[in-house]
């Protein structure tokens, strides 16, 4: 019985670290990733058709496999892991010849770029679900939010001094060092747990998932319609203000998922939405002057480390409950990951818009994202909530009568 019981927490062990591995390798290598292939698609000698055809492509590619490889690739994860990532490793070295304006050739490297991306990502998340608690989950996922971000920053300074096909090379052999990690790491633990799968149409009939989603869309289309706007108003800072706010970020994603296992993850979602909306209203009212941006700054920071830690990690692992993550994963990623196409639109055209009308609707439709949030219902479950409050109560209680005894 004991043997059993020790066996059963370090295969439980095993399974947080190999989650925790696969996450932050996964994350970093995906942000840099598609931050340099989206400068290797500009520097093409193409024309804006062609180059608007590959991103096109690679979106169509990180969508479709997403739904996919939320069907598929559960019903073998450990296997589909080591492929996904291995997957990732090829793509990553292939991105080196994307220099050639062979358009045929690219538009394969994109296309299957985005597929290596997509189809394994939901059940990464979900592993990262399913080896954590709903009481824990928060915290946990702040500190491989926090580790990411340490990650992508030392790795982008590191990137930044080389060329571009360099660049992919360190990439590739990060995605490397991920695949090797991950499979000296794994066990069969929680890998090959049996889950009943729930179908994409039954979660979206549920009522909680719409009211959480239908703000997170929301947030996602601000989030990157605004982006070349604010380029254009921070001009040279950008990168500056940049640094700071990813700095910021990860300390604020740690103090989200805190606050999210201690006082519940709608509170802290519905701050993060007052927060980045009085940020885009500081801008709107005082866009002119430099104060505002560093002001917006330290609201949009405080807005994506609560995101980060609950929307980004937690949230859809609640929502699941007791079902397979995989599809909860896949639904509450795709809206971030496809948003990512409204820059390459809007970007030609930011020259035109006037800043203060952008900042004031994006203001408006982030206030206007709570409404939904005030009748979800919250994923903590409140006897957690009720159970660490008594227990504060009796902490403080304690050190009065030591205090009086």
């Amino acid at each position: 019985m004991r043997f059993t019981k020790v066996t059963k927490l370090k295969i439980a062990y095993k399974d947080s670290i190999s989650a925790l591995i696969l996450v932050f390798n996964s994350l970093v290598w995906y942000t840099l990733t598609y931050a340099l292939f989206s400068n290797a698609i500009r520097g093409l000698q193409v024309s804006v058709t062609e180059r608007l055809m590959l991103f096109i492509v690679y979106y169509i590619g990180v969508g479709c496999s997403a739904i996919l490889g939320s069907i598929f690739l559960p019903r073998a994860r450990k296997i589909g892991f080591l492929i996904w990532v291995f997957t990732g490793v090829t793509m990553t070295m292939l991105l080196t010849i994307i220099a050639n304006n062979n358009m045929p050739i690219n538009i394969l490297i994109c296309l299957f770029l985005g597929i290596s991306i997509g189809i394994g990502l939901p059940s990464c998340l979900a592993y990262f679900a399913d080896v954590t608690t709903v009481e824990n989950r928060g915290v946990y996922g702040g500190i491989t939010w926090i580790a990411m971000g340490f990650g992508t920053l030392i790795l982008a300074l590191l990137i930044d001094t080389l060329d571009i096909v360099t660049g992919f090379l360190v990439l590739t052999i990060w995605r490397t060092l991920g695949l090797i990690a991950f499979a000296f790491s794994t066990s069969q633990g929680l890998i090959g747990q049996a889950r009943t799968v729930p179908t994409y149409r039954s979660i979206l009939q549920r009522r909680e998932v719409i009211l959480y989603l239908i703000p997170w869309i929301m947030f996602s289309l601000v989030n990157f319609a605004e982006a070349p706007i604010l380029d254009k108003l921070f001009g040279d800072l950008r990168i500056l203000i940049g640094f700071i706010e990813f700095a910021l970020t990860g300390f604020f994603a740690l103090v989200g998922g805190l606050l999210a296992d201690l006082l519940g993850r709608k509170r802290v979602i519905i701050t993060g939405f007052i927060t980045l909306g009085i940020g885009y209203a500081v801008l709107s009212l005082f866009s002119g002057i430099p104060v505002s941006w560093y002001l917006y700054t330290a609201f949009d920071s405080v807005a994506w480390g609560m995101f980060a830690s609950v929307f980004f990690m937690a949230l859809w692992g609640d929502l699941a409950e007791h079902y397979q993550k995989e599809k909860y994963y896949a639904l509450g990623g795709l809206p971030f990951l496809l948003a990512g196409f409204l820059p390459i639109i809007i970007e030609p055209y930011a020259v035109a818009i006037e800043a203060v009308t952008a900042f004031s609707l994006a203001s408006f439709f982030l206030f206007l994202a709570v409404i939904p949030l005030m009748y979800a219902h919250e994923t903590l479950p409140e006897k957690k909530i009720r159970e660490r409050e008594l227990k504060g109560y009796i902490e403080k209680a304690k050190k009065v009568k030591e205090k009086y005894t």
